[in-house]
């Protein structure tokens, strides 16, 4: 059941809290909501699933473009965490959600039991951001989400033997049908504050990959991921040799995370940080 909490700036967030264990925290894509992870949710092992949307994001309220920042959802993830009585969590974090997992393990490691990736590191190809620019902010121009799923595949084709009930409750997941058309689930201010992210030169982020140093790592890589390198995946896993690794076959950017190679990483790592 979805809830709502109030983050100390006055923002009403949504977010679910669900099932006994160890606190999983899962962090969302950048135009994504918490029904990112219903795919995944029933081949988890018992722990306490705590999932969020983050503000412009879903049910969560629109406070503008300057407000949709990495380092403000890791506050308001921290917030979230606060509100729940929640003292530590593991951080399962898919692309966006990943780089705000490794704010909070720059900025409130006390709060991380560890944090897995889903195709995302502290290096991202110039590739997969310009994918990106292309649809974000943006409804789709097909107009109903059975045309939508009908052109997946081939507007995806890292994504291969994917039956056509998941691509029509992908396109159901991201956009709603109304009006005579397909809208986006977020407010369209997000195309304004991801171009202001990526203009000029890419920061380096790897200190924050290495500010988790100490902390369970996992990561799961597509193989046909433009955003994640295999070379960068390398890196990571160079740096970090005890990381939880699995690479995703038939899919790029980002797994639905009920592929078995995915959940096999997760289970994992719930086991590494329990």
């Amino acid at each position: 059941m979805t809830q709502f909490f109030t983050t100390p700036d006055g923002a009403r967030l949504a977010y679910r809290d669900e099932g006994q264990g160890t606190p999983l925290l899962c962090l969302a894509g950048l135009t994504r909501t918490m029904g990112d992870f219903d795919y995944m949710v029933p081949h988890l092992p018992p722990c306490r699933l705590i999932r969020m949307d983050y503000r412009g994001r879903g049910a969560s309220q629109w406070t503008g473009a300057a407000s949709y920042t990495v380092p403000q959802e890791a506050r308001d993830a921290v917030a979230l965490l606060d509100h729940l009585g929640v003292a530590q969590a593991a951080v399962l974090g898919s692309s966006r959600g990943g780089m705000i997992g490794m704010m909070l393990a720059a900025r409130a490691r006390e709060r991380l039991l560890g944090l897995c990736f889903n195709d995302v590191g502290p290096a991202l190809q110039r590739a997969g951001l310009e994918r990106i620019f292309d649809y974000v902010g943006r409804n789709p121009a097909a107009k109903t989400h059975a045309a939508l799923a009908a052109s997946l595949p081939a507007n995806l084709p890292g994504f291969q033997h994917v039956p056509p009930e998941r691509w029509l409750a992908e396109a159901r997941l991201h956009y709603t049908e109304a009006n005579g058309g397909l809208k986006i689930t977020y407010d369209p201010a997000l195309r304004e504050a991801f171009l202001a992210a990526v203009e000029g030169p890419a920061p380096d982020l790897w200190p924050l990959f290495d500010a988790c140093a100490g902390l369970p790592l996992a990561l799961i890589r597509a193989a046909n991921s433009d955003l994640l390198s295999a070379a960068d995946a390398a890196e990571m896993r160079r740096r970090r040799p005890d990381m939880i690794f699995g690479l995703v076959p038939d899919r790029a950017h980002i797994p639905f995370l009920d592929e078995p190679v995915a959940l096999a990483v997760i289970t994992a790592f719930l086991k590494a940080v329990a």
